[in-house]
């Protein structure tokens, strides 16, 4: 993929960058300048009022938003450069989502619905059932891929979304409140399964959420306020182990 560079690449020792990025929607602005740099690895969240711009900066980092001035940088290529086949290419081969709601396909199955990134990436169907299989078993849920997901719980339904999100082995994961539609216990325990294995694949997940206790996952919290990074810092605390019990 022939894609622009930026000359110096990204800051040292990051893997995604947003510089001095501005996003408007009509007369509305969501992000004023918004910077900030991601390193390799790392988890990574996003916290700030409803409004703050969090989400918008999510969205540009992962090439979804083009920022109307600034930019993003991606492995020193230069993301809002890149064309929108390039952009989706990027997306769908070096990224993975889980939102907040899933955005699961609720008429197909648990496993077709993991499948169904390896197969837009050409992966044999063998192999990439064989795939899936293996990521329903990690994340405990081994027995429902024959489910639809629009019959699982709201805890199930979300570890399938990990299990999409994590079956190409990304470089990055988004996650825009990845449990804000769970209860307390169900999301935390659908954090640990998703930090666990993002570390075990050396993944960076860049998260956003308005939760403290989800936000004390991350290595780094980046709060946005007003479209603007206000500060970046070692959250204060670290998240209470959830139980081992099945989710609901």
């Amino acid at each position: 993929m022939n894609v622009p560079t930026m000359p110096d690449g990204v800051a040292r020792g990051s893997l995604i960058e947003a510089r001095s990025v501005h996003k408007a929607f009509g007369q509305t602005p969501a992000l004023r300048g918004a910077s900030v740099a991601v390193r390799p690895g790392e988890i990574f969240a996003i916290m700030g009022p409803s409004g703050s711009g969090k989400s918008t900066l999510l969205h540009c980092l992962a090439g979804i938003f083009t920022p109307d001035m600034g930019d993003v940088l991606f492995d020193g290529q230069v993301v809002n450069a890149m064309s929108e086949a390039q952009r989706t290419r990027l997306r769908r081969t070096a990224f993975g989502f889980v939102f907040q709601f899933g955005q699961l396909v609720p008429e197909l199955t648990a496993a077709d619905n993991v499948a169904m990134p390896l197969l837009l990436n050409r992966v044999k169907r063998k192999v990439a059932y064989k795939a899936v299989g293996t990521w329903l078993g990690e994340l405990g849920i081994g027995d429902k891929g024959a489910r639809r997901t629009g019959e699982l719980s709201g805890g199930e339904a979300q570890r399938v979304a990990v299990a999409r999100a994590l079956a190409l082995a990304p470089k990055v994961i988004f996650a825009d409140e990845p449990t804000g539609s769970l209860d307390s216990l169900t999301g935390e325990k659908v954090m640990d399964l998703l930090t666990d294995l993002a570390r075990q694949q050396g993944a960076t997940v860049v998260l956003v959420t308005h939760d403290a206790r989800i936000a004390a996952y991350a290595d780094r919290v980046a709060t946005v306020r007003d479209g603007l990074l206000s500060s970046v810092d070692i959250p204060a605390t670290a998240p209470v182990p959830a139980t081992s019990k099945g989710l609901s």
